[in-house]
């Protein structure tokens, strides 16, 4: 029963706590006004250690999100977890996560951030861990070494503004957009947003990220890890508007964007789908937002946390009753064995797809009509619309392997919906996706405005959803003259399901060619030249000139004499000269 008591007081306090800072960012808006919070920790001297806290509409309702999910995501595994010992354990390593995201939201400073931000990757090295297996240790690994680039660009950027006498960039925003240092540091935060966030050429850590526990990825895929990337860039989005940078992230989050919604057609393990089509909606949020557009962003970071937590959960519940399958080849009729959590399922990822007046709809929708209003490239607007062709065929496919057909699992089977704590907690989040991207969009965008488009591009969006769904549907379901034509064009379905060999090159890729030109950089100058003209050398003349002032010591006469006589012609030389 002890294990049973945690899990309740940390749900009923986070479920408070999100309730208070909703409505603390309602106030907020209608007042339109922040708190800035500066508290004097250390003061010695000329010094000062402060720590900053930023209390804005913005950040109050993410955290009160994060907040919700979490909270929602603890009560779940109360059921979940219910077989594990160390229950305890799991809810105080997740109670770190969230506390460290916590930190990240309300930090107007690098300083804290970075506190907040290396919270969140030690923790999440021990939640991907967290089944102690070879493969869970080799995707733990693989998440904290891809972050640690990340880590180390954040280190940088704090080193570079030492130059402006304060870490509160907050400050500096204005500045930022015509300075040059400023451009540097921008860098800086984009390429250590781009590694947390999983954009290419980082992204092969988010798909091995699955390997934790189901509450855990409903949690990381949703509000926590990947979104904070995002947020951090949400705060720094002058910079991207007014320099270069901002066109190579909107081609690098619109390739992810295209490379993760070809990859989830390819993939048959659940969570590995639905962790693919985060990364899809991941460079979704940094396409439009590298376009400027940084309420969009946050917009459909808040509704895309909705649908997703609850996405995970239907599919931890579905792997539970599965005996811990995740095939979708195994699974079907899913909707008449589990109809609650298949209906649930059904909500979530048609509000992934963006079926009007679900959350998804809300934003998505309004993103790609900003697309289709912006001066923007024929390849960007490809990718974006392409991409959300692609969501909605992968989704369609998921459905027809899980919910129709036949059952493909054990013949003996107890598949049933009477998970009553699991289906509670999700009852939560399918109200708030149904209703939470039309209760966002009043709130963010105060002022209603109206985007107007030509007729066929103002339905080109539902147009390509429609064609999405049916080419998903008709590729699960047709094989042409009973061959599957995936396995036909065997090199092409490699590449695609393997994320374009971005996993290999982050492993074998390191192992075989920059871990050997490390090992060699040590053998040749670490062991090498530096130790022969270093310390070798060091402890070699030393040993030399200690020997020879020892001789010098023994008093011998032989010694004496030779040096009096040396002195004396060095003498005679000295005079004959001048």
């Amino acid at each position: 029963m002890k294990y049973l008591s945690i899990c309740m007081i940390s749900f009923v306090n986070l479920f408070f706590f999100s309730v208070l800072s909703f409505t603390m960012g309602l106030i907020f808006i209608m007042k339109d006004f922040m708190i800035f919070i500066e508290w004097e920790l250390v003061s010695l001297n000329s010094m000062s250690i402060v720590m900053t806290l930023l209390l804005d509409w913005m950040s109050l309702i993410f955290m009160s999100f994060v907040l919700l999910i979490s909270s929602l995501v603890i009560f779940y595994s109360k059921e979940y977890m219910e077989g594990d010992y160390k229950i305890n354990r799991f809810i105080i390593l997740v109670l770190m996560f969230v506390s460290s995201m916590m930190l990240l939201i309300i930090s107007p400073n690098l300083i804290s951030i970075l506190l907040g931000w290396d919270g969140l990757g030690l923790v999440s090295y021990c939640l991907v861990i967290y089944f102690q297996n070879i493969k869970s240790y080799n995707a733990g690994m693989l998440t904290a070494l891809s972050n640690r680039i990340g880590d180390v660009a954040l280190l940088l950027a704090i080193a570079w503004m030492l130059n402006y006498g304060s870490w509160n960039y907050i400050f500096y925003l204005e500045v930022m957009k015509s300075d040059m240092e400023m451009m540097i540091i921008g860098l800086l935060v984009m390429l250590a947003a781009m590694t947390k966030s999983a954009q290419i050429p980082f992204s092969s850590w988010l798909p091995a990220a699955m390997a934790a526990p189901t509450p855990v990825s409903a949690l990381v895929h949703s509000s926590t890890l990947v979104t904070a990337g995002v947020y951090l860039l949400i705060r720094f989005n002058m910079l991207l508007s007014s320099s270069w940078y901002g066109n190579l992230l909107l081609l690098l989050s619109g390739l992810t964007m295209f490379m993760a919604g070809l990859g989830a057609n390819y993939e048959f393990d659940l969570k590995k789908i639905i962790a693919l089509s985060t990364l899809s909606q991941l460079g979704l949020m940094m396409s439009i937002l590298s376009m400027g557009y940084y309420k969009l962003a946050f917009f459909h970071m808040l509704t895309h946390a909705l649908f997703k937590a609850l996405l995970f959960m239907c599919a931890g519940a579905i792997i539970h009753n599965m005996n811990n399958n995740q095939d979708i080849r195994l699974m079907g009729s899913l909707s008449l064995l589990m109809p609650l959590t298949s209906s649930y399922f059904n909500v979530a990822n048609l509000a992934l797809c963006g079926m009007p007046f679900l959350a998804g709809f809300y934003s998505k929708d309004l993103i790609l009509e900003m697309v289709s209003l912006s001066y923007i490239n024929m390849f960007s607007f490809f990718l974006f619309f392409f991409s959300t062709g692609l969501t909605v065929c992968y989704s369609f496919r998921l459905v027809f392997y899980s919910m129709t057909g036949d059952f493909n699992f054990c013949s003996l089977n107890s598949l049933n919906d009477e998970g009553w704590v699991m289906l509670n907690s999700m009852m939560v989040l399918l109200l708030m996706s149904i209703i939470g991207g039309s209760l966002l969009s009043w709130l963010i965008f105060s002022t209603p405005e109206v985007i107007i488009l030509p007729f066929m591009l103002k339905l080109l969006t539902l147009f390509v959803c429609l064609i999405g769904g049916l080419s998903g549907y008709l590729v699960s379901n047709v094989s042409l003259f009973f061959m599957n034509k995936a396995l036909n064009n065997f090199n092409i379905s490699y590449f695609l399901s393997l994320m374009w060999f971005m996993p290999y090159i982050s492993t074998y890729g390191i192992i075989n060619h920059w871990l050997m030109v490390g090992k060699l950089v040590v053998k040749v100058l670490d062991q090498g030249w530096s130790e022969y003209f270093g310390s070798q050398q060091i402890y070699l003349n030393l040993v030399k000139y200690s020997k020879l002032n020892q001789m010098l010591q023994n008093n011998n006469l032989k010694i004496y004499l030779l040096s009096f006589i040396l002195w004396v012609i060095i003498l005679y030389i000295f005079m004959f000269l001048f």
